[in-house]
């Protein structure tokens, strides 16, 4: 393991290997390529906002990363009685902000997966299914300063890279400003009937105001 630096080069993919659905299918077996570097960022995303998305674009263009998947989670281990919006549609929300990302985009991977759904295990699940790509870590500082916690931390760390971005006065790997957006803030402007304009795409706000509305 070791924690990736910043580079001025992002190697991203090439226009003859077919990228992955939004959906993480299967690559195809005539993508011939080197191991592909794939950034995993895993969160609720409940729901995705600008500052989700402005991360995803910094390490793209910091980090020697092909590819950066916003994993939405099901459930986070250290938060089992967080209540969030159905998986599907949180999935639904981060599919629509990202149609037109390059090199980013919204993986369902860890629904098919057991719940909690454990780091460790989606990440050996992931190297099981896509042996073509080598997957890194992206976590905040905040996670990484009580790392120890989270299961089979170790063997993560001798596994994987991690890319570690600056979060709650918590210092990172790459230097980014840090939008002050939180998913918190996005559900109780929705339900105190109060603008979100410029704290997610435009693509989804009508959907945001849709599905968060309800207490």
């Amino acid at each position: 393991m070791k924690i990736l630096q910043p580079t001025a080069n992002c190697q991203l993919p090439t226009a003859n290997c077919q990228q992955p659905t939004a959906n993480c299918q299967q690559p195809t077996a005539n993508c011939q390529q080197p191991t592909a570097k794939t950034g995993i960022f895993g969160g609720s995303f409940n729901p995705i906002h600008n500052g989700h998305i402005a991360l995803a674009k910094a390490v793209l263009e910091q980090c020697r990363l092909d590819e950066v998947w916003l994993m939405v989670s099901p459930q986070n281990p250290l938060k089992q009685d967080q209540q969030l919006l159905d998986d599907h549609l949180r999935f639904e929300l981060a599919q629509q902000a990202l149609a037109h990302e390059k090199g980013i985009m919204a993986c369902d991977y860890e629904f098919r997966l057991p719940k909690p759904s454990y780091t460790w295990n989606t990440l050996q699940h992931l190297s099981h299914d896509y042996p073509d790509r080598q997957f890194v870590l992206l976590i905040g500082g905040d996670n990484w300063a009580h790392f120890e916690r989270w299961r089979h931390w170790k063997d993560i760390l001798w596994h994987h890279d991690l890319i570690v971005y600056p979060r709650d006065e918590h210092a990172g790997t790459i230097e980014m400003p840090l939008l002050p957006i939180s998913s918190t803030e996005i559900r109780q402007k929705v339900r105190a009937g109060q603008s979100i304009e410029g704290l997610v795409p435009h693509s989804i706000e009508p959907l945001v105001k849709k599905y968060y509305s309800k207490p």
